[in-house]
């Protein structure tokens, strides 16, 4: 009789030989799948927010009257063109980059034109030679009416002689371009905080983390599992908004699918790093109520500072930096980069490096105050 209970025990579910932890794991992810479809805040979040923003910048069109001008290396800075130009308000001079660095700029439509400008010899008169880029010529028709204006003012009809103008072809870069990436970045973020804050700390009040400990479903089985369900909804999402960005309003997809898959896989890695938070707010927040101001306090500083609206460098230079300290801005520069400039992987390794660094130092800390009961 002893025999028959020692092997009835063995063959027990309890039993961590005639249990499997995986597929405990599969069931818990399916079943917080289902109930992160089934929850409104969720979608909200994650697709509709997002997708709002896209249609919104996606009609508008094109970007501001900013127009960054390059200034070859070399040229004649201390001239009056110069001075008229800058004095315009809505021309930048981009300074201090190679002639080679420049190329690379005016072909992907970072730069609006390049300027140089030497004085003649034996002569007062200045030479100016512009290059315009075919990736920018909305901005490049308005610079040339500037100029225009400039050669045409009476105070420098002696010193300005002669104007040479020429275009390269490059890719167009439109808003959606730089917009569809920081709205993709804020969905994850806001997928990986919200989400895992909330349902933790909900599963720990309610008990059922407890109920848990009762079966022989290990701890990582409800981390993972959880796990898997927050990255398959949120690499839904993604693929949801990148081919809504690609087909109705032309976001530029390099390499096409490998371009996607690329954007994806630099998805799972920003929504894992960034469940890290969620760890760390389910652990230190006492009640739901506390929850959406810690996580505000995480994600509204990301989401205004990160490059997901405008350019970190249209922002004064004392808060560059900062903007740079965040994770959601190496995120974003990444999506951009693997996305219209067709850069690999590991192209941007520094960015993917620094995702990295933040996760250990999130996960850290969230080992730390994360508790299950």
């Amino acid at each position: 009789m002893q025999k028959d209970i020692h092997e009835k025990n063995l063959n027990s579910p309890s039993k961590v030989g005639g249990y499997s932890n995986t597929k405990a794991t599969l069931a818990l992810a399916k079943a917080s799948f289902r109930s992160i479809m089934r929850s409104p805040s969720a979608v909200v979040f994650t697709l509709a927010f997002p997708l709002i923003f896209i249609l919104v910048f996606g009609f508008l069109g094109g970007g501001g009257t900013r127009i960054d001008v390059g200034v070859t290396p070399g040229s004649d800075i201390n001239n009056p063109v110069m001075g008229m130009l800058e004095k315009t308000g809505m021309i930048r001079l981009v300074k201090d980059k190679s002639k080679a660095e420049f190329d690379k700029l005016l072909e992907k439509g970072n730069v609006d034109a390049m300027i140089d400008i030497h004085r003649k010899i034996n002569s007062a008169a200045y030479s100016v030679n512009v290059v315009y880029t075919s990736a920018s010529r909305d901005k490049g028709g308005i610079l040339k009416s500037v100029l225009n204006n400039i050669f045409y003012d009476k105070t420098l009809k002696p010193t300005v002689a002669e104007i040479k103008e020429s275009t390269i072809t490059g890719r167009e870069y439109k808003t959606i371009d730089f917009i569809l990436p920081g709205q993709l970045g804020f969905s994850l973020l806001s997928t990986g905080v919200f989400g895992t804050a909330f349902v933790f700390l909900s599963l720990r009040q309610t008990l059922v983390i407890k109920r848990f400990f009762a079966t022989p479903v290990r701890r990582s089985s409800i981390v993972i599992g959880e796990g898997i369900a927050r990255i398959g909804f949120a690499l839904i999402g993604a693929l949801f908004i990148i081919l809504i960005g690609h087909f109705f309003f032309g976001f530029t997809l390099v390499h096409g699918a490998l371009t996607v898959v690329n954007m994806l896989i630099l998805a799972t890695l920003g929504v894992i790093v960034f469940m890290g938070f969620g760890f760390i707010i389910s652990g230190i927040a006492k009640s739901e109520s506390m929850v959406p101001p810690i996580s505000n306090i995480i994600t509204l500083p990301q989401f205004l500072l990160s490059g997901t609206f405008f350019s970190i460098e249209a922002f004064p230079g004392w808060l560059q930096p900062i903007s740079r300290a965040l994770p959601l801005t190496y995120l974003n520069d990444a999506m951009r980069k693997v996305a219209f400039e067709g850069l690999g992987l590991w192209d941007v390794k520094f960015q993917i490096m620094i995702l990295l660094l933040w996760g250990i130092c999130i996960y850290a800390v969230a080992v730390k105050v994360f508790k299950w009961e």
